[in-house]
């Protein structure tokens, strides 16, 4: 299909650049035409094989032209002709070749399928494919180079088009993509297929219609293309004449930014004539326009944006007898005149004539907002002939006074909503507005306390904004119907005083001299007072209320706890947020409806009361000088007091209450808690707490599971004895105390899993005896020594007694010396194991274990920071079979480690300066950590061969090794996925 630029018609030329069409080459594949509209024009599915030859010599010839023609491309072009039968003369190949397609086409349609919906013929084709490409420059088929701009979208199209409308697209085209490959023609009833594409935008209409010839005809139906939008777009007067005698039933013409606005609109007006609705603007409209107008019979919406109107020396009359909607924005006119008996919204917002003559008895809503031309007198002149009024919007004409409202409201007694922001002349006191609902006064610099007399009249006012009103002192309504007032940047506002028993919203803020509050409200429920600094006083009678912010309200003393107490205004309230009122000190609430209370930053509160039996969730960040606090009886599920450092007393009846911190309350000597359902209990560093709080405590909570005692040397024998009562006990820390007898936890804790005694430095070498001679704490798993002063001989009967331990940790101990399995009872064991059976390597050498030796449980061991350990010798007569976690790090006189376990998975030597010898025999070893070792490369690479499964290794700051001996250790470990080392030898 051959064509040249006078043939392009009207969508090729229709793009942001204004220029003129050209040929649109479409890059496809084999498979695309196959499935495409050449599939119509030679028939390769039908009977005769001569098409199919006619469509392969097509086909050549069209690639020949293509390589003589193209620079560089390797694909198949196709020139699709845009012309849609708009203007221009085809060429007779052109319309011989599109009559032949036409012909076939319907003779396959009339035999196949119903009567299609008849509709204005249109070729539709090349433009969709435009289209979609333009807003999906990825689709596989085609190039960005071979498609123009959109006639419809463009960028302005594209940027408008929500993630809905794309998701409706890519339906569309993933449908279109399997009709392709499945060569499967579309057959949908017309009347469906016209239901189905009734919900789609324009763009949407143009990816529909490159489905199939069936999508095209019906996308094209004039019912979608009511609305012509041609909004900045460059279009010229001949293309648009040709759109209105395609479509002259559209209703609707949006030709703002288009250049020549004047005769567009004329053609508009004379050619459609169903027009109801025309928006216009950046350009000039002559009095032709205004003339014309009138022959516009149906017209009932006109909207002309950012336009000078008329020759800008008469006046210029708008005269229309149906218009109900008329919008002049931001228009430049010397004079105007609306004679509109039908007009019910005007819109003359910041155009700058300095007179307006309106004949609209019907007019209802009014806008004249920045007029900054119009006088109080025009401004009078121009809304006093509008008996019906009910809307008045005059912000910013700075030239209205109290004397045109007064006039205004005898001649517009409907009036119920006004607008007289930045109008500095008025004060309201001589004006009576008694029907208003809506009164928006900001910026208003004569509105004082004297003009609150005038508002109170209108007492069917329903919102009311009195934003940056700066001679405004005080505010006293009794206005039973106003729902919704506003108080932003009034910088001299003191007293604030509402009754409304409908009022829902309150907004005030940034008003730094505001004193007093009383607010009377049957529907309010939630009320934000934020950095009101001078705040002092607040009285509240509202049996709705529920949620309360006051935080940064710096000036609030004790007595607002009076205010939300359970004999305050506030019976239902449920969210108190006090957070940086910094002058508060006691603090007590009782209320049977808190639920949420922050204290945060309130530095100053020194005693804590709360009787909030549902109260869940408490916030006392910042609460540094707390030094009482109780809360009985509350709904919390847990509570941490540790950020009060100065806490010296505390009661705490909680029945809900599963965890307790009392982390860091250094000085607390009397605590009481009634939690029955306690679980977890944490008193780190309560160096004052003694053993009667502990017996207290095991006693009102039986079902403690995990208790820490961390720091708190004044826990004695007596105190450890009452942990009897504890049967579900089976956590206890008591790292860095005292003790010196551990009998009081073997007798008391009998289902002990995790015992913690870091640091214990009076505890004897016999203290654990118990454990690995008398079977004391059966279920202990984990055991922590660290920092401990245990000898070698009792830490190695331990080891050897107690093999039912899963986790040891051994951290610090200076009197650790070797850790050397590889010996029995002080001489070799006689007998070794078939370590195969276990996944190690056998060998000549290898004997079987006796039986009666049970295997180990420790899985995980640590001795990190033993400075005197020299030797670790783990053979397989050791049995620990389930040792997965070795940490030996820090230990700087470590020589030697010979370690053989079958599931040892991690292994940490880092920081062993005098490490030497490595000998591994570990199978399922996955990583190493040899960090600052002295060890050379031949010894880890000897180590490594055995660990076959090896993945991490970090030989970083090895003085020994070699960053270039990295290849080494691969061959030598070829499991090794990442291996850290210096980048530069040390």
């Amino acid at each position: 299909m051959e064509n040249d630029d006078s043939e392009s018609g009207f969508w090729a030329d229709f793009d942001n650049g204004g220029g003129g069409g050209g040929e649109l080459g479409l890059e496809v594949d084999a498979e695309l035409a196959n499935a495409m509209e050449t599939d119509e024009m030679f028939d390769l599915g039908g009977e005769s094989g001569e098409r199919s030859e006619d469509f392969l010599l097509w086909l050549n010839e069209r690639k020949g032209r293509q390589d003589d023609g193209a620079s560089g491309s390797q694909e198949l072009k196709l020139d699709v002709n845009l012309n849609l039968g708009l203007g221009g003369e085809s060429s007779s190949s052109t319309s011989a070749a599109m009559d032949a397609v036409r012909r076939e086409s319907s003779d396959r349609d009339s035999q196949s399928k119903r009567p299609k919906v008849h509709s204005f013929s249109l070729d539709w084709g090349t433009q969709f494919e435009n289209e979609f490409h333009y807003l999906h420059p990825h689709h596989g088929k085609f190039d960005d180079e071979d498609l123009p701009d959109s006639p419809i979208g463009g960028d302005d199209a594209t940027n408008n088009i929500d993630a809905d409308r794309m998701d409706d697209a890519e339906v569309l085209m993933d449908l279109a993509d399997r009709i392709d490959d499945m060569e499967v023609r579309m057959d949908l009833t017309d009347d469906l297929l016209h239901m189905v594409l009734s919900f789609l935008e324009h763009i949407d209409l143009c990816r529909a219609a490159r489905v199939c010839r069936q999508w095209r005809d019906a996308s094209s139906h004039e019912d979608f293309w009511r609305h012509l939008n041609f909004e900045n777009r460059h279009i010229s007067l001949q293309q648009f004449e040709d759109m209105c005698h395609r479509y002259p039933n559209a209703t609707a013409v949006n030709i703002y930014g288009a250049p020549a606005i004047h005769p567009l609109a004329m053609k508009a007006m004379s050619s459609l004539r169903n027009l109801e609705v025309l928006t216009l603007g950046k350009g000039q409209l002559g009095e032709a326009f205004f003339q014309a107008l009138t022959d516009c019979h149906m017209l009932k919406s006109l909207n002309i944006n950012d336009a000078t109107l008329g020759n800008g020396i008469q006046e210029t009359p708008i005269s229309h007898d149906r218009l109900h909607d008329l919008q002049i924005v931001k228009c430049r006119v010397v004079r105007i005149s609306i004679r509109c008996p039908q007009l019910e919204t005007l819109s003359l917002k910041r155009s700058s004539m300095p007179h307006a003559v309106l004949n609209c008895p019907l007019l209802r809503e009014l806008d004249i907002a920045s007029c900054h031309k119009l006088s109080d007198a025009a401004i009078r002149s121009a809304v006093t002939p509008c008996p019906l009024l009910e809307s008045l919007d005059m912000s910013n004409c700075s030239c209205v006074s109290d004397e045109t409202l007064q006039v205004i409201s005898q001649h517009c007694i409907h009036l119920r909503i006004l607008d007289a922001s930045y109008c500095p002349n008025i004060s309201l006191e001589s004006v009576r507005l008694n029907l208003l609902t809506v009164l928006k006064l900001h910026s208003c610099e004569g509105i004082t306390s004297a003009s609150m007399v005038a508002i109170a009249s209108s007492s069917l006012l329903e919102v009311l904004e009195l934003d940056n009103c700066s001679l405004l002192t005080s505010v006293s309504l009794d206005l039973q119907r106003l729902k919704n007032i506003r108080l932003v940047h009034c910088r001299k506002f003191i007293d604030l005083t509402l009754r409304s028993s409908v009022l829902t919203s309150i907004t005030v803020s940034n008003c730094p001299s505001l004193q007093r509050i009383s607010i009377t409200s049957n529907a309010l429920k939630k009320l934000v007072l934020q950095k009101q600094e001078s705040l002092t006083t607040l009285v509240l009678q509202c049996p709705s209320l529920q949620e309360v912010d006051l935080a940064e309200c710096e000036s609030l003393t004790n007595s607002i706890c009076e205010v939300f107490g359970s004999g305050g205004g506030c019976p239902l309230l449920r969210s108190l947020v006090l957070d940086n009122c910094e002058r508060l000190t006691t603090v007590s609430f009782r209320s049977t409806s808190l639920v949420s209370l922050s204290l945060g930053g309130c530095r100053a509160i020194t005693s804590l009361e709360l009787k909030c039996p549902y109260l869940e969730h408490v916030s006392l960040d910042g609460c540094d000088h707390l030094e009482r606090a109780s809360f009985s009886p509350v709904g919390l599920k847990s509570l941490n007091m540790g950020i009060c450092p100065k806490l010296n007393v505390l009661l705490v009846e909680a029945p809900s209450m599963v965890s307790l911190e009392l982390k860091g309350c250094g000085v607390l000597s009397e605590a009481f808690i009634y939690c029955p359902l306690l679980t977890a209990l944490d008193a780190s560093f309560c160096s004052q707490l003694k053993d009667d709080f502990l017996s207290a405590t095991a006693f009102s909570c039986p079902l403690i599971e995990s208790l820490v005692l961390m720091s708190c040397p004044s826990v004695g024998p007596d105190g450890l004895s009452s942990l009897r009562g504890l049967r579900s006990l089976t956590y206890l820390d008591l790292s860095y105390t005292f003790l010196v007898n551990l009998q009081p936890v073997f007798r008391s804790c009998l289902y002990l899993k995790v015992l913690k005694l870091q640091a214990c430095k009076y505890l004897s070498d016999t203290s654990l005896e118990p454990i690995y001679k008398g079977n004391a704490l059966p279920a202990l798993c984990e055991l922590d020594l660290s920092y401990g002063t245990l000898r070698q001989s009792a830490i190695e009967e331990l080891l050897a007694g107690c093999r039912h331990l899963t986790h040891v940790s051994l951290n610090g101990c200076v009197n650790m010396h070797d850790l050397d399995w590889g010996f029995h009872n002080g001489r070799l064991s006689d007998v070794s194991t078939s370590y195969e059976l276990f996944g190690g390597s056998s060998g000549e050498n290898d004997m079987l274990l006796p039986e009666h030796e049970p295997n180990r449980l420790l899985q995980n061991l640590n001795c990190v920071c033993c400075p005197n350990i020299k030797k670790v010798v783990i053979p397989p007569t050791a049995r620990c079979f389930h040792l997965s976690s070795l940490n030996l790090s820090l230990s700087s006189n470590l020589k030697e480690v010979d370690i053989s376990c079958c599931n040892l998975l991690f292994l940490n030597l880092s920081n062993c300066n005098s490490l030497e010898i490595l000998k591994l025999d570990c199978p399922r070893l996955t990583s190493l950590f040899l960090q600052s070792c002295s060890i050379d490369e031949e010894a880890v690479e000897t180590a490594i061969i055995h660990c076959s499964v090896l993945e991490t290794l970090d030989v970083r700051f090895c003085p020994k090794i070699s960053p270039l001996s990295m290849s080494t250790l691969r061959q030598a470990c070829p499991s090794l996925k990442r291996i850290f080392s210096s980048l530069a030898a040390t």
